[in-house]
């Protein structure tokens, strides 16, 4: 096992593998910029080193600064999180360069994942069924044109080197097809370096469901069931479920199968995401990859009883699968909402000092955040305060718990987003389970905003 880990994050994900750590007996760094300097993760951490200035480009994103930060403090291994460096390939190269071991894939399993028209190509010739669209990366008008037809419309453009929604743009009609694809290229060049996109059949009414993986380095691979992320508005996910509304005990058996099976093919190791869209006729379509714990892993841990961070920390070390996370029991059901810094009904980011933070608490909540009172949320990075969890013995439990934990949660000084996850849960259809990636855009449409 490892004796000493740097945390390459920051906010709540930083705490979060610390407590990981502290529990498996393993020695901590922080690395902050100037404007974390008094953060949670900077005071729990053994050590802490600052690597720079607020902007995360000349700290977080400073690949240099960390791994001279990991270097002076002698550790044997680095946790990226998510976000950051977490899926950057050429960072956990470095990491292996530099002989400290790097809790995730293996980097030429990044860089496959990373692209994502390759990333499709991989999976399909692994079993998995994706969306029909462009063989590669669409060059030029003339293939672009050609492409379109052959696809039909609608379609979506995306930056094949990134995600977020950005670099994407959804096209009706032919006319519009050309200012479309000059404007997802530009986009794609200016937040991925590359204007290379793909082209995909537009699925109209989809639900977003992802399964959580674990890979070992000994060619085993497991899931840990599906999370429903439907709810999202531009691309971004605001509350994510477990077990999914939409699935049944049939479809996540052999569609976890199928997903255990491929990734054993690329021979994936540590944690990471498949991610689908589910049709109107209940058909699956794999969308991409994301090479790392997500934000809301939290609700599998819920249902399954296991530690995905130390099972990371621990497949990382070289244990079996069946070592890292004890007995699986899939029990229950999982909601998790976040809480960003942001005006519920404009959704202008809300940065500033945080004068009253008190928490819910009680049977089955959860709450993972390293926010507290008199603590200052920058503006220079993601806007997330908080995670509110909960657990129910099924759905409808759940549903009522997430209200209940919601109005006792109490932020002041900045706003939240809790008004708006209230409103969400209110709703008849979401209360039913029915509703598909365009319910945000037609919730804000019937309440006005």
């Amino acid at each position: 096992m490892f004796q000493k880990i740097l945390v390459a994050n920051r906010g709540e994900i930083a705490l979060r593998i610390i407590c990981a750590c502290k529990e498996l007996g393993i020695a901590t760094v922080a690395v902050y910029s100037e404007a974390d300097r008094n953060a949670l993760h900077v005071r729990f951490a053994d050590e802490a080193v600052c690597i720079g200035p607020a902007r995360s480009s000349e700290s977080y994103l400073n690949i240099p600064q960390v791994i001279s930060a990991a270097e002076i403090t002698n550790v044997d291994a680095i946790h990226p999180g998510y976000g950051f460096l977490s899926e950057n390939a050429n960072f956990a190269k470095v990491c292996e360069a530099s002989e400290i071991t790097f809790i995730g894939p293996k980097p030429e399993v990044i860089e496959m994942m990373g692209e994502k028209d390759r990333a499709r190509r991989e999976m399909k010739a692994a079993g998995l069924p994706t969306i029909p669209g462009s063989d590669g990366v669409v060059e030029g008008e003339e293939q672009l044109a050609s492409e379109a037809k052959r696809i039909g419309y609608p379609l979506i453009l995306k930056a094949a080197a990134g995600g977020g929604g950005r670099g994407m743009r959804m096209v009706r009609t032919q006319e519009d097809l050309l200012s479309a694809y000059q404007t997802a290229r530009s986009e794609a060049q200016q937040a991925f370096g590359t204007p290379d996109v793909y082209m995909e059949k537009y699925l109209q009414h989809p639900r977003h469901i992802e399964f959580q993986v674990l890979g070992d380095q000994h060619g085993k691979v497991i899931h840990l069931g599906e999370r429903e992320c439907t709810i999202q508005r531009r691309h971004q996910k605001l509350i994510e479920e477990t077990p999914s509304p939409a699935m049944d005990a049939k479809r996540r058996k052999e569609l976890g199968a199928k997903v255990v099976k491929a990734l054993e093919h690329i021979g994936y190791t540590n944690a990471g995401t498949i991610e689908f869209l589910m049709d109107d006729e209940g058909a699956f379509y794999f969308i991409e990859m994301n090479t790392r714990i997500q934000v809301e892993h939290p609700i599998t841990e819920m249902v399954t009883g296991v530690d995905l961070v130390k099972a990371q920390i621990r497949v990382a070390a070289g244990e079996k699968i069946e070592d890292a996370v004890g007995e699986i029991n899939f029990t229950g059901h999982s909601i998790e909402c976040r809480i960003n810094a942001e005006d519920p009904d404009t959704f202008v980011p809300s940065a500033g000092r945080i004068t009253t933070f008190q928490a819910p608490g009680g049977t089955g909540v959860r709450v993972d955040s390293a926010a507290h009172s008199d603590a200052v949320i920058p503006p220079y990075y993601d806007s997330l305060v908080a995670k509110l969890i909960v657990k129910g013995r099924d759905r409808g439990e759940s549903l009522s718990r997430m209200k209940r934990a919601l109005e006792m949660f109490v932020i002041e000084g900045i706003k939240t987003s809790i008004p708006m996850h209230l409103r969400i849960l209110a709703d008849a259809d979401f209360a039913a389970g029915k509703f598909d990636t365009h319910f945000i855009e037609r919730f804000l449409n019937s309440n006005g905003k």
